[in-house]
C-alpha cells in the first residue's frame, strides 16, 4: 500500500516529538570530529507547504509546531528544533515545515552524509528535486527495509538510522523487528531510532516485549501521549525506541518530555513515559 501522504500530518505534535529527538541525536553525533552518516528509510517529500490543501484539511500543524512557534523561554533542545523550522521560514511566518530529511541535512557538517530512501513515486520525485545536485545527500527510490542490507554499514562507521514507516500494514511492527536485527547485525555501533504512533495501545506494547527478547543491550523507550489511551480511535500519542542511544540521553529526555507535554497538551490530559527496555552495558 502506498496511500499514506505525510502532507496531511506535517508539523503535528507527533512530528514535533520525532524531530526534537532527531535534532538532539544528530547534535550528539557532532560531538566527535569524525564524520557520520544518517540513513532515513522512509524519508517522505523532504519539506511541506502548510498552505497546501492537504495540510489545511485538518490543520494538524496548529496543534504541533504552531504551539511552539512564538513561544519564549524554551529549553535549549526545543529552541534548537524550532530554529531548524524557522530556517525554512525566513520571513518569520509559519508557511513551511521541514521533514526529517531537510532537518538532518541542515545539521550535516562538510564531511557527513545523508542517505534517503522513499518508495512512493510522488514523494520520491519531490525528494529527488529537493536535493538535486547535493553531493552530501543520496536519494534512493526503493523500499527502506530492503535498502538496509545494501546501504549498511556505511564507510563512516558512525551514525544513525531513522525508521519512520507509515504503519499502513498490519505486520509493520514485525518488519521493524526484522529491521532491527539486520541493522544490529551489520552495524552494531550505529544508533537506531524507531518512531511509532500510539493508536491502539496494545500493538506497541507487544512489540516492545518482543524487542526485549532480542538480547540487544541499551534499548530506551520514550513516549509522549496527549490523549487518553483508552479514548476512541485516533492518534493518542507517539513514541520512539532508541537503540544504542547517546550517553545521558535518558537524563535529557527526563526533563524534555515533560516540557513537551506541558507545551503541547490539550486540557488536563497527557502523559509521558521514559523506560529502559534493556539496560545499557
Amino acid at each position: 500500500m502506498l496511500s499514506y501522504r505525510h502532507a496531511f500530518h506535517a508539523g503535528n505534535f507527533a512530528d514535533v516529538f520525532k524531530h526534537v529527538l532527531l535534532v538532539h541525536l544528530i547534535r550528539a553525533l557532532q560531538r566527535k570530529d569524525k564524520p557520520f552518516c544518517v540513513l532515513d528509510t522512509h524519508a517522505g517529500a523532504g519539506h511541506y507547504d502548510l498552505d497546501s490543501p492537504p495540510a489545511q484539511k485538518n490543520r494538524e500543524f496548529a496543534g504541533g509546531i504552531g504551539r511552539l512557534w512564538n513561544q519564549s523561554r524554551l529549553s535549549p533542545e526545543l529552541a534548537d528544533y524550532v530554529e531548524r523550522v524557522q530556517a525554512s521560514n525566513p520571513d518569520s511566518r509559519l508557511l513551511y515545515y521541514p521533514g526529517s530529511p531537510r532537518i538532518a541535512r541542515a545539521l550535516l557538517r562538510p564531511g557527513d552524509r545523508l542517505m534517503l530512501t522513499e518508495l512512493h513515486p510522488t514523494e520520491h520525485a519531490a525528494l529527488k528535486a529537493e536535493f538535486a545536485g547535493d553531493r552530501q545527500v543520496a536519494v534512493h527510490h526503493q523500499d527502506g527495509y530492503a535498502a538496509l542490507k545494501a546501504l549498511l554499514p556505511p564507510p563512516e562507521r558512525r551514525g544513525l538510522v531513522l525508521l519512520d514507516p507509515a504503519y499502513e500494514l498490519k505486520d509493520e511492527f514485525d518488519r521493524l523487528i526484522e529491521a532491527v536485527q539486520v541493522i544490529h547485525r551489520r552495524w552494531t555501533g550505529g544508533v537506531i531510532a524507531l518512531w511509532y504512533p500510539i493508536l491502539d495501545r496494545a500493538p506497541s506494547l507487544r512489540w516492545q516485549r518482543t524487542l526485549q527478547k532480542l538480547a540487544i543491550p541499551a534499548i530506551l523507550c520514550a513516549e509522549l501521549g496527549l490523549y487518553p489511551y483508552d479514548a476512541p480511535l485516533g492518534l493518542h500519542g507517539a513514541g520512539m525506541i532508541l537503540i544504542n542511544p547517546p550517553w545521558k540521553l535518558d537524563e535529557t529526555l527526563g526533563r524534555l518530555l515533560p516540557e513537551l507535554l506541558q507545551r503541547l497538551r490539550v486540557g488536563d490530559h497527557g502523559q509521558t513515559r521514559l523506560e529502559w527496555l534493556t539496560p545499557a552495558p
